[in-house]
């Protein structure tokens, strides 16, 4: 009699075991993944401020919530300065509004043609005065951009007028009127805008207001010349790197990916260079300059394409002057209107080492507020519960509120205290 071998097919009862273990293991890795990736565990917080004690900066601080309240990221993902990044970048606003206004079209010295939309307002101001918020947007962009809508819908109903300057080149369908296109810190449209609302609306004060590159691009405007300060009520730069210079150092590092974004932001500048490649390379009588156009084809980096095309549009024989004649770091400390500074912490395109600069600003001149938060990404600030945010973010409320209380200040201030005169004047005066 033949005897079966029973234990030839059966299973250890510990495997079973085994593969429980591995799958809780596996659940957890992804979880502590999740958990470093969206920073689950960073606290909420009021945003760092750097200030001196002036009697303008503590009502500033009473009358504007965002400055001292916390700022609270949606839970799951909030706390990512990536995804807020990529948030803003892809997805833009909630529910993104459509404001209606004009676009204006300036020729230039040069040729080229400027242009802006104009966004009267559809509210009435709290303090009754006449507001326009001269805007400058982030790199390649324009008033049609869902943070640029959404921004100037909330700004209208406050009663501002908006004014909103689109980067020369960056519209995909206004052409190029001669062979140049925005650059990093160029300031001619800016001014030509600003020239064009203070000589239409001679009553109006400004409001100067700038997003990352425009950041920069409206703090030196300011700083150029005392006199494009005038009617300048305060000014407000958001998530900007202050020193070119300085950041293409660690643009090009690998930590918190910053040599990918730099990537895809020179992938983005090819598209709207080449897209004007009739007007900047050929095919008119204009004469055109030396541009390098296969190295455009095979740069991997801002860097690469600010050498040999950007920076030869103003002149600039190498890549260092450019950086340092078109960075506001230069500039920044002859502003002397109020002026707010906004950065994120963890914003992956400006390198903590260079908020030194707006740091030290804040602690020399009166005049400057230095508000870092600790998430935000950049030019994302999204506010909400747990998994949607809200259409208008943190940025929104904070630039308009910062202006409100301007507004309110220059109502109810004492008559010596006028903008930017210094305290000590003050005080001459008042003895």
């Amino acid at each position: 009699m033949n005897t079966q071998n029973t234990d030839v097919h059966t299973i250890s009862p510990e495997l079973p075991a085994m593969f429980d273990g591995m799958k809780l293991a596996a659940v957890a890795t992804v979880l502590y993944i999740l958990v470093r990736c969206l920073n689950l565990k960073s606290p909420t917080a009021p945003p760092d401020l750097s200030y001196q004690d002036t009697p303008l900066n503590r009502f500033l601080l009473k009358s504007c919530p965002q400055l001292t309240k916390e700022y609270i990221p949606p839970l799951l993902w909030g706390k990512s300065g990536h995804l807020q990044t990529a948030l803003y970048g892809k997805l833009g606003r909630v529910s993104s509004p459509h404001p209606s206004g004009v676009r204006k079209y300036l020729p230039m010295q040069d040729g080229a043609t400027a242009t802006f939309d104009l966004f009267e307002p559809v509210g009435d101001h709290r303090t009754g005065d006449d507001i326009t918020m001269v805007i400058c947007p982030g790199i390649g962009n324009h008033s049609e951009k869902h943070y640029i809508r959404t921004f100037v819908d909330y700004a209208q109903k406050d009663g501002y007028r908006c004014a909103v300057l689109n980067h020369l080149g960056a519209l995909p369908n206004i052409e190029l009127t001669s062979p140049r296109m925005f650059t990093y810190g160029c300031t001619w449209e800016f001014a030509a805008m600003v020239g064009y609302i203070k000589r239409t609306y001679p009553q109006t004060q400004l409001m100067v207001v700038g997003f990352s590159l425009g950041g920069n691009i409206v703090c030196k405007f300011l700083g150029e010349n005392r006199t494009n300060q005038e009617r300048v009520l305060c000014c407000v730069s958001v998530c900007q790197g202050y020193s070119a210079l300085r950041a293409q150092e660690t643009f090009l590092q690998w930590d918190q990916f910053r040599r990918f974004y730099n990537f895809l932001m020179a992938d983005n500048m090819k598209k709207i260079i080449l897209s004007h490649r009739h007007s900047l390379f050929g095919g008119s009588p204009v004469k055109r300059i030396d541009l390098d156009i296969g190295r455009l084809y095979t740069a991997t980096s801002l860097m690469q394409i600010d050498d040999s095309i950007m920076r030869k549009f103003h002149g600039h024989s190498s890549l260092k002057e450019y950086y340092e004649k078109e960075s506001c770091v230069h500039y920044i400390h002859n502003v002397n209107v109020p002026l707010l500074l906004v950065n994120s912490a963890d914003d992956p395109l400006v390198h903590e080492s260079l908020l030194t600069i707006p740091r030290t600003l804040a602690a020399k001149k009166p005049n400057v507020i230095f508000s870092l938060t600790l998430h935000g990404g950049h030019l994302g600030f999204f506010e909400g519960a747990v998994l949607f945010p809200q259409p208008l973010t943190w940025m929104d409320k904070l630039i308009v509120g910062y202006a409100n209380a301007m507004c309110q200040w220059e109502k109810q201030k004492p008559p010596c205290q006028s903008v930017p005169q210094s305290e000590s004047s003050c005080a001459e005066e008042q003895s």
